[in-house]
């Protein structure tokens, strides 16, 4: 069993919509504290063996210039690796960047902040936040399970069981204030989005809820 309301509250949001060289660009930015070393957590977010037991399968040339491809979800190419420090790639998209960046804050802990920008013709508003920030959420909290040898055989039907879709419906609604508090998506955008992501991310709990 998780403690979904101290999971949830381990992780900063923010969005931003700003301007950009090439166009008006949203950002995601989630921060999350791992009582483990730098190195431990740079190798749990780059190894594939590692990164297959918390989040997802990874294939391709895994190298900077090459092309990687999460099963089952988006791939790109990676831009930067700077080990221990800096990931950055892009993200089913060529405009859509993410980007790990770790900082050692002890000798046994580490801050990661991940960063997701793209386009504001590709993400609609602020509101596309809740598209991708339920999802990042959930990584680092499987992540956070993974640091301290708290593996699932399974890391996507745990993020599917009762449990992983109640972390889901709290994230999703975590993420609705976040972009409301933002200025960034009229109520119109946030609620069409909400709906949308309960689906995709608790769909279990979205029909449950529609049906009270």
């Amino acid at each position: 069993m998780i403690d979904i309301v101290n999971q949830l509250s381990a992780i900063h949001r923010q969005v931003t919509r700003e301007p950009s060289e090439s166009g008006e660009t949203v950002t995601v930015l989630l921060r999350r504290d791992y009582d483990a070393p730098i190195d431990d957590v740079w190798h749990a977010v780059t190894d594939p063996e590692r990164l297959r037991r918390w989040f997802l399968p990874v294939s391709g040339d895994l190298r900077v210039g090459g092309k990687f491809q999460l099963e089952g979800n988006a791939g790109g190419e990676i831009l930067t690796c700077e080990p221990p420090r800096l990931l950055r790639v892009t993200f089913g998209a060529p405009t859509s960047l993410v980007e790990l960046r770790l900082s050692a804050t002890d000798e046994d802990a580490t801050a990661l902040e991940l960063v997701h920008t793209a386009p504001v013709d590709l993400a609609g508003s602020g509101a596309g936040a809740l598209y991708v920030g339920p999802g990042w959420d959930g990584a680092l909290l499987s992540l956070a399970l993974f640091v301290p040898g708290e593996v699932s055989d399974d890391p996507v039907a745990a993020a599917n069981s009762p449990e992983g879709q109640e972390f889901s419906r709290g994230s999703v609604h975590a993420w609705v204030d976040v972009v409301t508090a933002s200025g960034t998506a009229s109520p119109e955008e946030i609620t069409a989005a909400t709906a949308v992501s309960l689906a995709q991310f608790a769909p279990d709990v979205a029909t449950a809820e529609r049906q009270d």
